[in-house]
């Protein structure tokens, strides 16, 4: 079995893999890490090897504790990837992203496919059917974009996310609702319909925290699955053990 630690500024999600399939997955905080890992230690005596993708501040300590129990591969540019990385300055592509380009060799081979993780920021990648990856685009996410409205202006208020009613926004709140969630709809769209038109049999997949609540507006037709990013981290866990 398989411990897939993907470490954030203040949460890490936990999963543990028997083969492709996940059999449990949890999100804690940052500095419960290791007392869960014995947990899960002690419940899970057949977890062998693990994989660490930090795009927090994970201490070098930590990993050095969890690396004596463990065979552990600390995710990095360096890794052994399972694609043709053809991006101009792999070191600063970012781990996340790197997972989730993993996940789609892995679950639509053969394929082009336009990866798009709508969290903090929205993130869209490209490999192609050659397993190429070419790169992508980088933009504001949702609370981003409410954030900065609030942030870099004297009198808009800071909203909750909410799916707006109409197009055309009756009042500040309204209006705010709709320039955000429309604004990224239709950017969402936009991009999905560029990569349509230059390839025909184009997968596209949403994941990320908010792909729930886009997936159900957006028209194109997508595959959404909020654990990508974690199983792409599993493949490439079991890509090097092989």
């Amino acid at each position: 079995m398989n411990l897939i630690v993907d470490v954030g500024n203040t949460y890490v999600k936990l999963a543990v893999f028997k083969g492709d399939a996940i059999k449990r997955k949890d999100v804690i905080k940052l500095n419960h890490l290791l007392n869960h890992i014995e947990l899960l230690k002690k419940e899970y005596n057949s977890i062998t090897k693990v994989i660490i993708s930090s795009v927090g501040k994970l201490k070098k300590e930590t990993v050095n504790h969890i690396d004596k129990h463990y065979n552990v591969i600390l995710l990095n540019s360096d890794t052994k990837l399972p694609f043709t990385n053809l991006y101009s300055t792999p070191k600063t592509l970012g781990i996340d992203r790197i997972a989730l380009v993993s996940a789609s060799v892995h679950q639509f081979p053969d394929n082009n496919a336009l990866i798009i993780d709508a969290g903090t920021c929205i993130t869209y990648d490209f490999v192609s059917n050659k397993n190429e990856y070419l790169g992508g685009a980088i933009s504001p996410g949702i609370r981003m974009r409410y954030k900065s409205l609030h942030n870099l202006t004297a009198n808009l208020p800071l909203l909750e996310t909410e799916i707006p009613n109409s197009i055309t926004g009756n009042s500040t709140n309204a209006s705010i609702h709709s320039g955000v969630v429309h604004g990224v709809l239709k950017e969402i769209e936009g991009v999905i319909k560029e990569y349509e038109q230059k390839y025909s049999d184009l997968t596209v997949i949403l994941t990320g925290g908010d792909a729930n609540f886009l997936s159900k507006q957006l028209k194109s037709s997508i595959f959404a699955n909020s654990n990508f990013l974690l199983e792409g981290l599993n493949y490439i866990l079991q890509f090097n053990s092989n």
